[in-house]
């Protein structure tokens, strides 16, 4: 069966595998469609200093499931959480097994989706009647933005600031918007603050015409937003979350900063805020992302920048590499 493979950093290429054997509880999927992400950029570029390589890539999947269980039957359209738990580890000891200390992502630790079929534990896919292979590609990377929102306490009476809206951020936005709270996004490029806004962003920044900094102060009274999730990964962002946030604030972070950042800690005591970080997701968080889908509560058709072959898959992770903010998010079609 054909698979995309990163041969090494810039070199990817379709090769051929064997067709995977189930076995014990596993689920035999056909893949239908497989969205990429910055991580797949990332790993193409040789910036991700997880991946090893040879390496199938591809996490966010949408799959028929061709041998299923009485629960999971035959026919049914599913996406799938891409992470492994040890179950021993400290953070899977506390219930928060997206954070395992020994997780093995789906085309980073190990081999990803983007393949003709996969076999997967059936307490890893999460079923969908209505949704269409599109929404489905979408459930995984939204929901480590919903992830963040969990892990921010977000309620209706909150007011909350996103910065960055890529596809991590839109998922923060939308979960925070899903939640009621007032959510305001902040980013450079206009085309993704509006997409926001479809996403249900009450108030955009656009932070290279506005002052970011006296816009959130004018939209909270002078107080800064209740939450502020970064989902850039910049240090100038990692400051000023902490800079603007309301006393007694949250801050959540999920982008990595790509260097060490500088803090005036004073506002960490001073403000006595909850300062978290935010990784993968939870099975409550697909559940939420399916619901807020099914219910049309995202814009699945502006956050999607190009749908491809396979064959189209090495030369559209070149060009997008060569020229990064002209996409957001590409789907493979795996045919058959």
């Amino acid at each position: 069966m054909k698979a995309i493979s990163l041969m090494a950093a810039g070199d990817a290429r379709i090769i051929n595998k064997s067709e995977p054997q189930r076995s014990g509880k596993e689920l035999l999927l056909k893949v239908e469609m497989v969205g990429l992400c910055g991580t797949d950029l990332n790993s193409f570029r040789g910036k991700n200093p997880l991946v090893t390589y040879p390496r199938i890539i591809g996490h966010e999947i949408a799959a028929t499931v061709v041998e299923g269980s009485s629960s999971v039957p035959s026919g049914t359209t599913v996406t799938v959480s891409p992470y492994t738990s040890c179950g021993l580890c400290a953070s899977c000891r506390r219930g928060r097994p997206n954070a395992c200390q020994h997780n093995q992502t789906f085309g980073v630790q190990r081999d990803g989706a983007l393949t003709e079929w996969i076999t997967v534990p059936e307490e890893k896919v999460y079923p969908s009647t209505s949704l269409s292979l599109k929404e489905l590609c979408l459930v995984e990377p939204l929901t480590v933005g919903v992830h963040s929102v969990a892990r921010g306490r977000v309620t209706a009476n909150d007011v909350v600031a996103v910065f960055g809206c890529g596809g991590v951020g839109l998922g923060a936005i939308a979960g925070a918007a899903f939640r009621g709270a007032r959510t305001i996004a902040i980013d450079l490029d206009d085309a993704k603050l509006e997409t926001a806004r479809a996403a249900g962003a009450t108030d955009l920044i656009h932070s290279a015409d506005e002052d970011f900094r006296s816009r959130l102060r004018e939209m909270t009274g002078g107080h800064g937003p209740d939450v502020i999730i970064e989902a850039i990964g910049l240090s100038e962002t990692y400051r000023a979350a902490i800079q603007e946030v309301a006393f007694a604030g949250r801050v959540v972070y999920i982008g990595y900063a790509k260097e060490p950042v500088d803090y005036e800690t004073r506002l960490f005591v001073q403000k006595e805020l909850d300062i978290m970080g935010s990784r993968n997701a939870l099975p409550e968080d697909f559940r939420e992302v399916i619901t807020m889908l099914e219910q049309g509560k995202f814009p699945t058709e502006r956050a999607i920048s190009a749908i491809v072959s396979m064959e189209e898959t090495p030369a559209i992770l070149a060009e997008w590499c060569n020229r990064p903010a002209a996409f957001t998010k590409i789907l493979v079609q795996v045919e058959k």
